[in-house]
């Protein structure tokens, strides 16, 4: 895929845990949004997708995880070891923001900006959307998984959230639908997409422009209802 973008994926190697690389799409034009991303290896290569479905120029900023699955659960979920997972979300929050900032002289206001996820590091991004509702306005939220559930009361600033899940994996299905419930009880704006699908990177990465499109602007081919 990266071979057929116009814009550019730059990685670097930033001073936590050892070293973490982050992977950034730079979209061909100033970014009018951003979007940080736990899986970043993953998620930062969908820039392509973006490009031809006509969404908003919108950087992707992706923090690479880590490979043994305990440790990523870890880092991306509260509840398995509360002190890894604040070292993660102060690199991910605070390092990772600055660096986008010095590197690539982006710094969005909340409106232009979401936090995204798939599978455990969906939870991430909820985690993070309501740790943070000053710094990421949308979370956009794939197949979460069953960890980090809703809290039994909700902050009471809430970002925005695009939820979705597939008919082929009731189990995150049933996890993205709580999570919907639980923020639309709150008075969050919730978007919740049900479709025909299953766990893996091609039902999430169609789902990610019309994520963009939703929080960001409107030239992605439809919207979802």
């Amino acid at each position: 895929m990266s071979s057929s973008i116009a814009g550019e994926l730059v990685t670097e190697s930033l001073d936590y845990d050892g070293g973490r690389q982050v992977t950034v799409y730079v979209p061909p034009v100033a970014p009018e949004a951003v979007v940080f991303a736990g899986d970043g290896q993953l998620i930062s290569q969908w820039g392509g997708v973006l490009e031809a479905a006509g969404a908003p120029p919108t950087m992707i900023v992706g923090t690479h995880r880590l490979d043994e699955e305990m440790p990523r659960l870890q880092e991306y979920s509260p509840v398995f070891d509360a002190q890894r997972f604040a070292a993660h979300e102060k690199f991910f929050v605070e390092d990772v923001r600055q660096w986008v900032r010095s590197r690539f002289s982006v710094a969005l206001p909340a409106e232009r900006s979401a936090v995204s996820g798939v599978s455990a590091s969906g939870e991430l991004a909820l985690a993070m959307g309501l740790g943070h509702p000053d710094i990421y306005g949308a979370v956009f939220c794939a197949s979460p998984g069953g960890g980090y559930r809703p809290p039994a009361v909700m902050p009471r600033s809430l970002p925005r959230a695009y939820l979705v899940a597939g008919t082929l994996e009731p189990f995150f299905l049933n996890n993205a639908t709580r999570w919907a419930v639980a923020l639309r009880d709150a008075g969050a704006d919730v978007v919740l997409t049900e479709r025909a699908g299953s766990h893996g990177d091609a039902f999430w990465r169609e789902e990610f422009p019309l994520m963009v499109a939703w929080a960001f602007g409107h030239r992605a081919p439809h919207a979802p209802s």
